[in-house]
């Protein structure tokens, strides 16, 4: 199956692990008593304590090209973490073999090898020992470690006083500027902010330099930003590996039946925690209905429904949307406070139905991902929160009707609002500055006018 030019193959791969029910003891401390009563019991294992086996991967088989950068994408619980656990060897699979070829740089728990009582300097120094660079590397690698990080102010300051924004950046950094073979990233985009986070696409887009990058992410628009290829794993298979758009496209549609709509049948399943739980978003078109597909001349509507579980007076939830288009750009951010009569409104337990009414000629054609989130402001707390949970195609075609008119070639921007504009054409205007009423294109106007001052 590999080649030459593999950097990483995977045949047959497979995780089993043994779930022991809770009460069944597992590794715990047992007192002598426990130890002999357990001898006399039965060999035959109860109901209540039998071991289940659950697979977290199974028959995964790929080939990964050097140079090439491959995002692996798929639900919660779908296996992508134990993937990459055996691909940097922390784990052994249970069965298939996993074959990686070249220096492996593993970002999986970024910081792990910090320790809080050092500076930021110390830890540079120690969790680089971690990577298996050498001193000299760290020393002539360190002020770009530092300036990439942006906490040159705080580098002799423990990082126990660190935020765990500038923990997270100074730990990126340094795994970041590890001279490895292949990378193994495993959703680490999330710390920082939105100018990090493009600094740390940058460096892992950075690719001609030959280095192989697998990523994990359930942010869609970095995934198509970075990513060449994409393997989706659901239920620890295989079920989809090819161009990011297809395999994106299919990501989103399964479940739903659409990419445009996402549903939780249960709050036991949902996103969420004991104040509010997400129970369906849907991009609704202009007659209503679920449409993974928009005309930017046209309006239509994001409906966001949840459950409201508690009728606390102190919380007031509010449903939140972020739009994204497919450079990962972040285009907008909209809250239902602002509606001020819903935002002075008693909460009451059951299901709330937000609908967000997107007006025309405001998007851009693209690929455009909404993350939706429930959250209460007094105090601050986010109590859901899904990112991309649908997407849709943003269109214009050209029909006279929206902002580009009939101009058919590109227009830039990453959002396209119809503005208004008061346009006066007055002969007097220009003959009161002694102008000419119409000034044909590549006419000298000094000379046209005789004014030459």
């Amino acid at each position: 199956m590999s080649s030459d030019s593999s950097a990483v193959v995977a045949e047959g791969l497979g995780k089993c692990y043994q779930l022991r029910p809770a009460g069944s003891g597992g590794w715990r401390y047992r007192s002598i008593r426990e130890d002999l009563s357990k001898r006399f019991r039965t060999l035959r294992p109860s109901p209540a304590t039998a071991k289940q086996e659950f697979w977290a991967l199974r028959d995964v088989s790929f080939e990964i090209h050097r140079g090439e950068r491959v995002g692996i994408i798929g639900r919660n619980g779908a296996g992508k973490s134990t993937l990459l656990k055996i691909l940097s060897r922390i784990t052994v699979p249970t069965q298939g073999r996993a074959e990686v070829r070249g220096r492996v740089g593993s970002l999986l728990e970024v910081g792990a090898g910090f320790h809080p009582e050092l500076t930021g300097r110390d830890n540079i120094f120690l969790s680089g020992a971690v990577y298996g660079m050498r001193r000299s590397e760290i020393i002539r690698k360190i002020d770009d470690i530092v300036e990439f990080s942006g906490v040159e102010r705080f580098l002799n300051t423990p990082v126990k006083r660190y935020s765990s924004g500038m923990y997270l950046r100074l730990a990126f950094a340094v795994a970041a500027h590890l001279d490895s073979d292949i990378l193994l990233v495993d959703e680490v985009l999330a710390v920082g902010d939105a100018e990090f986070q493009r600094k740390c696409l940058g460096q892992m887009a950075a690719g001609e330099d030959g280095r192989t990058t697998l990523f994990i992410s359930h942010s869609m628009p970095a995934v198509l930003r970075l990513c060449s290829r994409v393997i989706l794993l659901d239920a620890g298979r295989v079920v989809s590996d090819g161009p990011p758009h297809e395999v994106i496209r299919r990501y989103l549609d399964s479940g739903s039946g659409s990419a445009a709509h996402r549903e939780w049948m249960t709050p036991e399943n949902a996103p969420g925690d004991g104040v509010a739980r997400l129970k369906s978003v849907r991009v609704l078109g202009p007659s209503g209905e679920v449409s993974a597909e928009i005309e930017v001349s046209r309006p239509f509507v994001v409906e966001i429904q949840y459950w409201h579980l508690t009728n606390d007076p102190a919380r007031c939830p509010c449903a939140g949307l972020i739009f994204t288009n497919d450079d990962g750009v972040r285009l907008f951010v909209t809250v239902d406070f602002s509606n001020q009569e819903w935002w002075k409104t008693p909460r009451r337990r059951g299901t709330i139905r937000a609908l967000c009414r997107i007006p025309p000629n405001l998007l851009a054609e693209g690929q455009i991902f909404l993350t939706a989130a429930v959250s209460s402001y007094e105090p601050p707390e986010i109590h859901a929160y899904e990112a991309d949970v649908v997407a849709f195609q943003a269109v214009d075609r050209s029909t006279g009707e929206g902002v580009r008119g009939k101009f058919a070639n590109d227009w830039p921007g990453v959002v396209r609002p119809m503005l208004q504009w008061d346009v006066e054409s007055s002969p007097s205007i220009a003959q009161e500055r002694n102008l000419p009423i119409a000034i044909p294109f590549g006419t000298d106007l000094a000379t046209e006018t005789g004014n030459h001052g």
